[in-house]
């Protein structure tokens, strides 16, 4: 077993142990995912967010424990590292990795939970979301920042980032779900792009997200748009081919 705990949280470390051991019995359920399930403990007076991740199988059970990070230590590096550069994520509290037989078996991550309003993707649903365009454009600034500190989020899907309001002119943006990110030097514009490419299929909120890009970097707004409504559409093409594909094959063997 490898474990691992924030220091600022040592002093709750046999309750964070407890709440790994004992999941499957214990918490409250929060998200129960055909892959993963998240739980949420009361620890103290904190409420703390346990992420259990689905066993992998067999062969990415040896690569995970001697090749590769498990997806439960990622996440928590990943969040110290998100946070040592000011993107906003809730605080990652510990990881653990169970191993037997082959390589890693059970796999948990712990944050404290974030209060939220919305996530992106109620932005992208909901029509005429109200300060829809505020939210947008604070939202671009915010992955221009994380852009700029050489941060690729691979998962930068709508459900991934967490809205939090603080005032009428004011929100606040955590992403979540850390596991698979790419770090570099300098990001090119395309690799920019392509990053905000699975966030909306709405063109009209990739024009405001392309303008707003564009003011705080000081590129041509056409040629942002140009490059980010090329990267959706193709994103866009290719999620629903595989959606198309997926209904067939069930239909085949319902």
């Amino acid at each position: 077993m490898i474990f691992e705990i924030h220091p600022d949280f040592k002093p709750k470390e046999a309750q964070i142990k407890a709440a790994f051991e004992n999941f499957d019995n214990t918490g409250n359920d929060f998200i129960i995912g055909e892959r993963n399930r998240i739980k949420l403990f009361e620890i103290g007076n904190q409420t703390v967010n346990v992420k259990s991740f689905k066993v992998p199988n067999k062969l990415n059970q040896f690569v995970y424990r001697y090749f590769r990070k498990s997806k439960a230590r990622r996440s928590f590096e990943y969040a110290n590292y998100l946070l040592e550069k000011g993107i906003g994520t809730p605080k990652p509290v510990a990881f653990q990795e169970n191993h037997g037989g082959l390589g890693l078996q059970r796999s948990f991550y712990a944050s404290l939970h974030q209060d939220y309003d919305l996530t992106f993707r109620e932005l992208v649903e909901i029509k005429d979301f109200p300060d829809e365009e505020l939210i947008l454009r604070q939202f671009t600034r915010f992955c221009y920042k994380l852009h700029e500190a050489g941060i690729e989020f691979k998962d930068h899907s709508p459900g991934n980032t967490l809205i939090k309001k603080i005032s009428n002119e004011y929100y606040e943006f955590y992403l979540v779900d850390l596991n698979r990110m790419n770090f570099h030097e300098n990001m090119n514009l395309e690799l920019r792009m392509k990053n905000l490419s699975r966030l909306t299929p709405k063109k009209e909120m990739v024009k405001i997200m392309a303008e707003e890009y564009a003011s705080i970097s000081g590129e041509n707004h056409e040629k942002l748009f140009t490059l980010l409504w090329g990267f959706t559409e193709k994103f866009q093409t290719k999620y629903h081919r595989k959606l198309n594909a997926k209904k067939k094959i069930k239909s085949i063997f319902k």
